[in-house]
């Protein structure tokens, strides 16, 4: 099977790399990640090279080179001002503590090297001269018909590393694949030992699915393997934890947050926490009335403090634990800013996250009310301060989507309002950058 292959500089460049490496005796493809996106029609954002060359012949082929993992046959090289991860051949064996192998052997076999790897979608080469896919896992059928699966069996390739069942998690939502009935089983069955992992590598993935495609499905999906309750305890507790349904006629607790997750678009890091974290203080604060009336008074202030708790056991950036637990405290008080006096207004707007605070409140409420005066009567004044008279037109429209290959139908409504949502967020900055979020969101090849 031969794959088209994008030309923009990244790829023009790795392309080129290969050819230096076959020059000198050594063959090279491209592999992993890079050809799955551009199977399933993707413009790859950077390129993984494997070769038979070994680290000090990869050296002495280029100017540039660093060493990122020379024990394990990986070294950076630099082309055209673009760094390349250039990884040699190589079989492992005797894991021991659940992620580094114990012993590295180099091979000239690509099959070999295929075989050490995490799922068959990943464990695909190309030829960047001539776009022939090689396959000796039946990966390409695995990805044309959504499943993601272990290659060989899920036991062996998740003792290796346990990170990996985290990794399943992560393509699956991103690519909307169906995890393999065995490599799901084996997921819930060694859902305890992500708790064994290097905290730094769990919160490199949680953002990774929390900033990526489809993180509501993500979440959902730790939670049904059980790994939600064992790196995310304080989210796995707000599964059943019911609202007054007059206010959230969406669900409890986890489900509100869920629909939030899935109204984000393209968010930041620092959105992404706060919608995940904005009512973790919810099941510890839970009070019925003699009523019946369901209360959550100060949420938000615990909230604040357990955000804080869980972004320093995760070892976040302090910028980001600052960030968060500000305005997981803030997230309440929008309520009354249209009772707010002018000058007390014009302080909150002034915060540096107040445009963080605004789009959280702004998915909070079409998450669960659907009410939008507040954060109109805010987007309103916001307007009059910039001196800007009307918002900007629409970046795409229908017919836009039609000349993109979509067919019309009821997805039409749900794409045009992510993009407009994006590019009144600024996640979306032009029309070129709406059209790209189409083609990477809602293309798909399965």
């Amino acid at each position: 099977m031969k794959v088209d292959i994008p030309q923009n500089k990244v790829t023009t460049a790795a392309a080129a790399v290969i050819g230096r490496l076959r020059s000198a005796g050594f063959n090279a493809w491209f592999v992993g990640g890079t050809v799955r996106d551009m199977l399933l029609g993707k413009t790859p954002k950077d390129v993984d090279i494997v070769t038979a060359a070994k680290p000090r012949e990869v050296e002495n082929i280029f100017d540039h080179v660093r060493e990122v993992g020379v024990s394990f046959g990986v070294m950076l090289v630099k082309y055209e001002d673009i760094w390349f991860e250039v990884a040699t051949l190589r079989e492992e064996r005797n894991y021991l503590d659940g992620r580094r192998p114990a012993e590295v052997k180099y091979t000239s076999d690509p099959e070999v090297d295929v075989m050490r790897r995490d799922f068959t979608v990943n464990g695909l080469l190309c030829d960047p001269f001539n776009g022939e896919v090689i396959d000796f896992v039946d990966g390409i059928a695995d990805l044309e018909q959504g499943i993601l699966r272990t290659i060989g069996p899920p036991e062996i390739r998740f003792n290796e590393d346990y990170l990996r069942m985290l990794r399943a998690v992560r393509f699956a939502a991103r690519l909307r694949l169906d995890i393999e009935k065995d490599t799901l089983r084996f997921m819930k069955k060694m859902a305890a030992k992500t708790g064994e992992l290097a905290i730094e590598r769990v919160r490199d993935e949680l953002t990774s699915m929390l900033t990526g495609s489809f993180p509501a499905r993500a979440m959902r999906l730790l939670a049904e393997c059980g790994m939600l309750a064992v790196i995310l305890p304080e989210i796995d507790r707000m599964r059943g934890v019911t609202q007054p349904p007059e206010f959230h006629p969406e669900g409890d607790v986890f489900e509100h947050t869920m629909l939030m997750l899935e109204h984000m678009v393209l968010p930041s890091p620092e959105l992404a926490w706060c919608v995940l974290l904005h009512d973790v203080g919810k099941p510890d604060t839970y009070f019925k009335e003699p009523d019946g009336r369901e209360r959550f008074f100060k949420h938000e202030h615990l909230g604040a403090e357990m955000s804080e708790a869980v972004l320093r056991r995760l070892k976040a950036p302090n910028r980001l634990i600052e960030t968060v637990s500000k305005t997981v405290r803030n997230h309440m008080r929008f309520a009354a800013a249209g009772q707010m006096k002018a000058a007390k207004l014009k302080k909150m707007m002034a915060v540096p996250e107040f445009s963080l605070e605004l789009e959280l409140h702004r998915i909070d409420c079409i998450s669960s009310h659907c009410m939008l005066d507040v954060y109109n009567f805010l987007l309103d004044r916001l307007v009059e301060n910039e001196g800007v008279t009307e918002l900007p037109e629409p970046f795409l429209r229908g017919k836009d989507l039609i000349k993109l290959g979509l067919m019309p139908g009821p997805d039409f409504k749900l794409i045009l309002d992510k993009v407009r949502d994006g590019q009144l967020a600024g996640s979306i900055v032009d029309r070129a950058a709406a059209i790209e979020f189409v083609k990477n969101h809602f293309h798909y090849k399965k």
